[in-house]
């Protein structure tokens, strides 16, 4: 059974202690394909380490995160060009707009997102959205951006089955992670609505840990929570599901 963890920050700080052992206690558990997320230019060092360290099991994508979008942005947009045209990526997020932390941005997240979903089609990549308490910021963008070429990831979705079908709409899998296994998550009570060719599995580690281990560290075995909650929900086997959800996440990153 191969499990698949669409969106992961195996390189995260809190990981330094015991990032190997971590990584392993993962692929052990059959999860053995991580894709990465790029915050800003200032991890690209360690997310570059990482793949050297785990050359089969991590797949790297380049971004700017919206809560990095700050007064020098461009310069950071520069750096995702300049990555882009430097070397293979699989896709280009974690991007998008967070009106959580700060609304005042709105305007350059806007930009940011743009920008980067118009490099995203250039060099045919999928992206990896980002959105919290901005599905209409978020989706005024994708209308606007809509073509062949805008496909990805609607990633940690936590939305509306009606913000569901418009992100779905606009060609985006729902990256559905430990939220789904939250008394308080709401997506569980709709989500067997959606076909599952339309969802993918993550973890957002070290960010979102599912129940039973919410409020701690979040690492990428947890994975296996969301799996058994989605194979309930949806009424098939874990190896099904595992199997569906690998097989959306290589439609979306082709491989």
């Amino acid at each position: 059974m191969i499990i698949t963890d669409t969106h992961t920050h195996l390189y995260s700080e809190v990981f330094d202690e015991d990032r190997k052992e971590m990584i392993n206690r993962a692929i052990d558990a059959g999860v053995t394909r991580f894709f990465i997320p790029a915050i800003d230019s200032t991890y690209t060092e360690s997310m570059l380490q990482l793949e050297s360290d785990f050359p089969d099991n991590v797949f790297l994508m380049t971004g700017l995160h919206p809560t990095h979008v700050k007064q020098h942005y461009k310069n950071e947009l520069k750096h995702v060009e300049e990555m882009l045209a430097s070397r293979k990526f699989y896709a280009v997020g974690e991007i998008g707009i967070d009106l959580y932390w700060d609304k005042s941005t709105l305007i350059i997240q806007q930009e940011a997102f743009k920008q980067q979903i118009q490099l995203a089609k250039k060099y045919n990549l999928p992206i990896v959205i980002h959105c919290r308490e901005a599905f209409d910021e978020v989706f005024e963008v994708l209308e606007n951006e809509k073509d062949d070429k805008l496909f990805g990831i609607f990633h940690c979705f936590t939305g509306t089955l009606e913000q569901a079908e418009q992100a779905i709409s606009y060609k985006m899998k729902l990256g559905i992670g430990g939220v789904a296994t939250f008394k308080n998550g709401k997506i569980d009570k709709f989500l067997n609505q959606i076909d599952l060719k339309h969802i993918v599995l993550e973890t957002d580690a070290p960010y979102l840990a599912p129940t039973p281990f919410r409020g701690k560290r979040n690492e990428s075995v947890y994975i296996l929570k969301v799996l058994e909650k989605l194979a309930t929900i949806y009424n098939v086997s874990l190896e099904t599901l595992a199997e569906i959800t690998t097989n959306n996440s290589k439609a979306v990153f082709g491989i």
